[in-house]
């Protein structure tokens, strides 16, 4: 068994479902190994992230944890016989291990939800808004890697371009549109640019204005990807201490019910346009 130096996000998420679908049997490691005639330290592996695991063990393990969810446990072995190696690799071992992350998640997802209330968010982005923002980091970036950033982030986009364009939704605060980024020109290309993106069919765009009253308490900024099947849906986090994947039921319930919220209050997208063009008017 080969094991991995450092799995993906989706690796150790399969490795994440098969441990939760072992505990709610209430099977032991040891216990789990003996079915499949594997040992304890195989398993231990497995659902660390660290070894995968075929497609026909995964279906033996899932039939013995009497996991009854057929579309599921089918979505788990499409994620174990998965070998994919996309266009973010050529970036493994030059940027931190959540862009990649970041990126092999939203290239494999269902569809894709943004709320940002102080930044546009990366998909949307122009060049020089990316590189504006990347230069005011603290401690400042060396060049080279700023340069990776933007290059990386800009090729992200492929998932709004590619023959078959992953759905995407966008909450915007206004704050995020009038908040000036790389001086006035490069703020009104960015402006300029999601009002092109938002006439594509696969791209909604609702913004969320000033005006709004009793909004104060919804501020939870997310991404969320949809999986093949909810249970593998993800939201995506900044914390204090790095990028946060977030994965458990519950609290993919509370965004999913925090999403649906601020895309209630937000405006329809035609009036967001409308918003969007008058503010790209006043620069």
């Amino acid at each position: 068994m080969v094991l991995r130096r450092e799995p993906t996000a989706r690796q150790l998420r399969l490795a994440t479902e098969l441990r939760r679908l072992r505990d709610a049997a209430g099977l032991s490691a040891r216990e789990a190994a003996a079915l499949i005639g594997a040992s304890r330290v195989q398993i231990s592996h497995i659902e660390s992230g660290v070894a995968g695991v075929s497609e026909q063990r995964l279906r033996r393990l899932a039939a013995h944890y009497a996991c009854a969810d057929a579309e599921f446990v089918d979505a788990l072995a499409a994620l174990a016989a998965d070998r994919t190696r996309g266009w973010w690799e050529e970036y493994r071992g030059l940027l931190p291990t959540s862009f990649l992350d970041l990126s092999e998640l939203e290239y494999h997802s269902a569809f894709r939800w943004d709320v940002d209330f102080l930044h546009v968010p990366g998909l949307l982005q122009t060049e020089d808004y990316a590189r504006a923002l990347f230069s005011r980091r603290v401690p400042e970036l060396p060049r080279g890697e700023l340069e990776l950033r933007v290059r990386h982030r800009m090729e992200r986009r492929v998932i709004l371009e590619q023959a078959e364009p992953v759905p995407y939704e966008v909450l915007l605060h206004e704050a995020a549109l009038r908040i000036r980024v790389g001086g006035r020109a490069a703020s009104r290309t960015q402006l300029d640019r999601i009002l092109e993106l938002s006439e594509a069919g696969h791209v909604t765009v609702r913004v969320i204005p000033f005006e709004l009253d009793d909004f104060a308490d919804v501020t939870a900024a997310m991404v969320y990807a949809g999986g093949p099947v909810p249970k593998l849906d993800t939201v995506v986090r900044d914390g204090p201490h790095g990028v946060l994947f977030i994965d458990s039921e519950a609290q993919l319930g509370v965004f999913r019910t925090l999403f649906r919220r601020v895309e209630g209050a937000s405006l329809d997208p035609a009036r967001s346009r409308d918003l969007i063009h008058r503010l790209a008017k006043e620069l």
